[in-house]
């Protein structure tokens, strides 16, 4: 294979060998340690504007099996297509299950997307854990300092990433029940999936679109999707999801959804030094006294709940003590910052979309 070189913001580079699209990549590198779904996580739009690591070392080896649909809404992929900037694997191995349809090397490059194998893996999540996300560049061949600092002038805290990630139109998928408008961050078809599976009439709408403009579809509740980026970026989003949840309407927020409601209600949302991206975090559910393995992708997060506000918190992470989920004290309001939908992760957290179906 030909040489790839995976250069970082620290000045540090790794040489592997290219697959995938033999392009130029630049994003934020981030590392997962899910050790399967990783067609589901690759498809995931809170991946983009990022490359990713791979902690588990041998990746491809199911490849990648032909889309599934029900009514419209995929069942084995998040999105159409992959929504990493680039792939960094240790070891890529050879497709072998029955419904692979494509190798992920192939499915890559007709994608376009950049990967790199044979670089130290652990080293470089050891890298990021200890110095934190940072930007990095992936390319086929060896850049000049001029090339790489055009690349490295992108910013990922700075760039429209939920405009590249929503949809662009709306969405009616029908169904005959209580009547949900999705506000589409960048969301994961897991999520309408586990919506449309509980019977409810599902319009999804952009991400800009305005408080007045989903009210007029007559709602019965509100869901607001998991998407990428920075939050502070989205100040006139969090001020439709002020007016929104004005008017009291049973409210569902995934991930990006979790943080646009504490903007709403006038919390922090700050960046984490490395964030959580597995589909094996364990949080505490404050409310049941129990505790779940659950599925993350954020690299920002909410760290405390201000004394007299109209929520408080239902989830906290064990491990730094991250709040993963809040509640309304009107029982209207609740969210999760971790990904109950479970694709990949466990189906331990599935009955928020209950919980959820109940409040409607």
């Amino acid at each position: 294979m030909p040489k790839a070189h995976l250069y970082l913001k620290d000045g540090s580079e790794f040489v592997g060998d290219v697959f995938g699209a033999p392009a130029d990549a630049v994003g934020e590198l981030v590392f997962t340690t899910a050790m399967n779904g990783y067609n589901e996580s690759f498809t995931d739009p809170s991946y983009r504007g990022q490359i990713l690591v791979m902690t588990h070392p041998m990746v491809g080896n199911y490849g990648v099996p032909k889309p599934s649909y029900l009514k419209g809404i995929l069942r084995n992929f998040e999105s159409e297509k992959p929504t990493i900037e680039g792939l960094v694997v240790s070891t890529l191995t050879e497709d072998s299950k029955w419904n692979s349809a494509e190798n992920l090397d192939a499915w890559l490059e007709r994608h376009g997307v950049i990967g790199i194998q044979g670089v130290d893996t652990r080293e470089l999540t050891i890298r990021i854990r200890e110095h934190g996300s940072m930007n990095a560049v992936i390319s086929a061949r060896k850049l000049s300092m001029k090339r790489l600092n055009e690349l490295f002038s992108w910013e990922y805290g700075s760039a429209d990433l939920v405009g590249k990630a929503s949809t662009d139109r709306i969405i009616d998928y029908g169904g005959r029940g209580k009547r949900l408008v999705v506000f589409d961050y960048g969301l994961k078809h897991g999520i309408l999936e586990n919506l449309y599976s509980r019977g409810f009439h599902i319009i999804r709408v952009p991400a800009w679109t305005r408080a007045e403009a989903a009210l007029s579809y007559n709602p019965d509740g509100i869901v607001l999707t998991n998407g990428p980026g920075n939050p502070a970026l989205l100040g006139s989003n969090a001020k439709e999801v002020a007016a929104l949840l004005e008017y009291g309407l049973p409210t569902l927020g995934i991930c990006l959804g979790h943080q646009l409601v504490s903007m709403a209600l006038g919390m922090d949302v700050r960046k984490m030094k490395f964030g959580h991206r597995a589909i094996n975090k364990p949080v505490i559910d404050l409310k049941l006294k129990k505790a779940y393995i659950t599925t993350h992708n954020h690299g920002y997060a909410l760290y405390s709940v201000e004394s007299g506000s109209k929520v408080k918190a239902r989830f906290v992470s064990p491990d730094d003590g991250i709040v993963e989920g809040l509640e309304g004290t009107n029982r209207k309001l609740l969210t999760t910052q971790f990904h109950p939908e479970a694709r990949p992760g466990t189906n331990d957290a599935l009955f928020i979309f209950d919980e959820f179906a109940g409040m409607v």
